[in-house]
Parts: C-alpha cells; sequence; structure tokens
C-alpha cells in the first residue's frame, strides 16, 4: 500500500486496515488507527506511518480513545522471510525478553552489526529502541485495561525498575503512565485484556474443528468461547477467550500464578487463535491459483496447539487412526498421567510420558515407544524449534512432523498432502496446482479439510 491506498482506508474506516498503518494529525500531536471513532481530519494536516513505532518517534502521542497499542499485530506471514521481520517478530511475542542484541542475532544466525544494519534498514529505528517502544505499548495496554498495580506492570513489560519504567514511558509515548489510568477497577485475581483481528474471522468453523478434538478437562468451548489451562517451565494459568464479532476482537480472562510472563503468554494465545492473520489477502491469493477447483471458505483460520509437544504427542496418537480414535486416545493420555494442581488438570509433561510404560494403551509397542523417544527428546531440548531433528527419532515420520509445525507452531506454508483427508477433498475437487498456492499452503490444508465437514 502506499499514501494514497491509505487516504482512502482511512475515509472508509474498514477495520481489515487496523493496524495495517496509522495515522498522525498535526494539529493534535496524536496518532491513531484507521478505525479511530474521532473526527476525520483534513488530508493536509495528516501524517501516514506503517509502523506505530515511527509514528511515536516523529513526536506524536498515542491517542487515548482508539488507543493503537490494541491494533492487532500485523501478519507476521506476507511471503517475507527476511532475517528483520523475524526479529521484529521475536521482539513482539517478547521470546527474546533477557536477550542483549548479539543473543537475538546469533539465535537469527547473523551477526549483531548485520542485524542492527537491517532493523535500521527496514524499520528506521534500532533493536534496543524497539524492545523499548515495545514494551512500553504493552505495559500501556495492561494499564488502561486491567487493575494489575503499576509496579506489577512495569515488571511484566519487562523492566527492573519503576523509576525505569516512568522515564521510558514518557519518552517513547509522550505521556505520562499514571494518565493512562482513567477510572479505577475493582481488584480481581483474572486479568482481562482485549485481543483484536481483523475482519472476517470464522468462528464457527475454528469452534467446530475445535469441537472434535476438545480435550477435557484441560480444555472447554462454549458457543462464544474457547478457554485451556497451560503449563510451562516458568507459569502455570488458564485462559478463556470470548468471540466478539461486532467490535472485531476477543475477549480474554487470564488466571496467572506470575504476572511477569504475561506477554508471552498472550502472543500464544493471539497465535493459536490466530489473529494477527490477514485472511482477505490470504484467500485472494489463494482463490487465483485454486482457480475454481473448489469454494473457499471465508475468514477460516489456523487452529492452533499450545505447544509443539502437545502437538507432536496428539501427531503420534493420530497416526493412521480416525479423528475420534486420536481424540479418545490423548483423552485417555490425559487422564492417566496429566498434572492436577489447584484443582486444575494440565496437559502431560515430557518427563511424565518418557518415564510411563503406557500400559493402559491398547497399542502396538512401536507406537508407545514413538511417543517416548519424542517425550525424551523434548525434555532433552526444551527450546528447540526446528522440528526437522523429530526425523531422526524411530516412529516420527514426516506427516508427524508437518503436523506438529502446522499447529504447533503455526507456520503458514505447510501442506499436509499425504493427510488422508486432504487427499479425499482434492480427488473431490477440480484439478488445481498447490505448489502456486505457498507461501499460504498451511490455509490451504484447512480449506481443504473444510470441503470434507
Amino acid at each position: 500500500m502506499d499514501t494514497r491506498h491509505w487516504q482512502r482506508a482511512r475515509q472508509s474506516r474498514d477495520h481489515r486496515f487496523d493496524g495495517v498503518f496509522f495515522i498522525a494529525v498535526k494539529s493534535t500531536g496524536i496518532y491513531c488507527r484507521p478505525i479511530c471513532p474521532a473526527p476525520t481530519a483534513k488530508e493536509h494536516n495528516v501524517e501516514y506511518f506503517q509502523y506505530a513505532h515511527s509514528a511515536a518517534q516523529a513526536g506524536f502521542r498515542p491517542c487515548i480513545r482508539c488507543r493503537p497499542d490494541s491494533a492487532p499485530g500485523s501478519s507476521a506471514w506476507l511471503g517475507t522471510k527476511t532475517t528483520a521481520l523475524r526479529a521484529k517478530q521475536l521482539i513482539d511475542n517478547n521470546f527474546s525478553q533477557g536477550q542483549s542484541c548479539e543473543q537475538l542475532a546469533e539465535r537469527l544466525g547473523v551477526t549483531s552489526r548485520y542485524l542492527r544494519r537491517l532493523f535500521s534498514q527496514y524499520f528506521g529505528i534500532s533493536v534496543t529502541q524497539y524492545r523499548l517502544f515495545n514494551q512500553c505499548h504493552f505495559a500501556k495496554k495492561l494499564l488502561q485495561e486491567t487493575n494489575l498495580p503499576i509496579s506489577d506492570i512495569a515488571f511484566a513489560a519487562g523492566f527492573h525498575s519503576i523509576r525505569r519504567f516512568n522515564d521510558a514511558f514518557l519518552n517513547q509515548l509522550h505521556i505520562c503512565p499514571s494518565k493512562m489510568r482513567t477510572s479505577v477497577k475493582p481488584v480481581t485475581s483474572t486479568i482481562t485484556l482485549k485481543l483484536p483481528f481483523r475482519p472476517p474471522y470464522n468462528w464457527q468453523a475454528l469452534r467446530q474443528f475445535l469441537a472434535k478434538r476438545l480435550i477435557t478437562p484441560i480444555e472447554w468451548l462454549t458457543d462464544t468461547s474457547y478457554g485451556r489451562s497451560f503449563n510451562t517451565d516458568h507459569c502455570q494459568g488458564q485462559f478463556t477467550a470470548t468471540f466478539v464479532e461486532d467490535k472485531h476482537y476477543f475477549s480474554v480472562a487470564i488466571d496467572i500464578n506470575e504476572p511477569r510472563l504475561l506477554q508471552p503468554i498472550l502472543s500464544n494465545i493471539r497465535r493459536v487463535l490466530d489473529l494477527d492473520a490477514d485472511t482477505t489477502m490470504i484467500e485472494e491469493h489463494l482463490e487465483c491459483h485454486v482457480s475454481g477447483a473448489f469454494t473457499l471458505t471465508e475468514g477460516l483460520r489456523l487452529p492452533g496447539i499450545w505447544s509443539t509437544f502437545e502437538a507432536g504427542i496428539r501427531a503420534v496418537l493420530g497416526q493412521q487412526v480416525s479423528v475420534t480414535a486420536a481424540h479418545n486416545l490423548v483423552t485417555q493420555l490425559v487422564n492417566e498421567l496429566g498434572v492436577t494442581n489447584d484443582e486444575r488438570t494440565y496437559f502431560v509433561t515430557p518427563q511424565a510420558v518418557a518415564d510411563s510404560d503406557l500400559d493402559f494403551f491398547k497399542m502396538p509397542q512401536a507406537r508407545k515407544n514413538a511417543l517416548r523417544n519424542l517425550a525424551n527428546f523434548c525434555q532433552q531440548h526444551p527450546d528447540c524449534v526446528d522440528l526437522e531433528q523429530w526425523l531422526t527419532l524411530k516412529g516420527i515420520g514426516p506427516w508427524t512432523v508437518n503436523y506438529a509445525k502446522l499447529r504447533g507452531q503455526s507456520q503458514p506454508d505447510i501442506l499436509l498432502d499425504g493427510d488422508l483427508g486432504v487427499k479425499k477433498a482434492q480427488a473431490n475437487a477440480a484439478s488445481f496446482d498447490s505448489e502456486a498456492c505457498s507461501p499460504f499452503r498451511s490455509y490451504l490444508t484447512f480449506q481443504l479439510w473444510q470441503q470434507l465437514v
């Protein structure tokens, strides 16, 4: 998009452009989302910015009415695989918290000097400045939507002192943190936040998919909400995300025992619900290449699984059996080995699976061994992101790895062409070039599955 497109999008106030760009008004010194309900400013008073941090660097402060910090994140998969975008995504999701620029660069396989140059080239800002802006934006969201004390918010946003937080917030957003609190909210242990998305969002299709695979008691589902418990190495809790269609967001209620780790938990919820996908753009791309071979379902999202380990376990138990049979096996595993704490049940840990003989399963010993092999690997390599390494494990094949990539990592370009359902849907459709659907073949996979509903 260029300035001409931004002008039309601003005038339309279309929610599909929310978060794609930001509008700064010279006469007020404020920057807004394109859907801001404030009266439309005259064009000669307007500047356009692709990123919120660019508007802040130019001296504009965030609008309190439309709150730019609440805009959906820009799509994580636009077909561009640059190192700069990968670094930006890691910072956005708080996966690089506590890491220096050198450590972040090492994780990406480049030098810190090259990473700094890329960041400056693509985003016009240094890595450190962007990380600081991201921390302040997250803190602003917590200030306006939760009742957390300011000290807890400062630490949750990654700051190590209140003084540093106050100074950074004022310098980055040109407003004091205390002014973000417009009302006093009742004190509760549950944190409730709004996680927006760009429409359309096909909640019914997502709900139908999840309902067939729901594992109680670690997951729950209603007509308008999905929730689950989560247990990581550093925190545990649960969330319930309620779909608010007319407002284009999920209202997410979170109980967490360690608020400092709230940001990566929220990022994972966004991934599980696939809130950052631009489905309009994705479907336009797919439509060009399926060429009427079958009818696309509008607003289809990728239903994520909380972790790659859980996705791998579900995939192994789903090998060569029906969805119902796989669901029953996963439920049995959770009932036998799931962790129960504070009246909550959590998904099984790698250690629990590795240490069990799995005699409660009526299945071939080879599949039990595959489960333990995967559990042992994940226990020894908890931070492994290259799932191709799973192929060295006996009993783990390409379908299992690709399923874990598709739902455990939400990779956008995974076509499960070895899946029986995908083969059946392809056979029922007219011929088309699936390779040309890259880089959105994960969405193609779900579109094909949807043909079988």
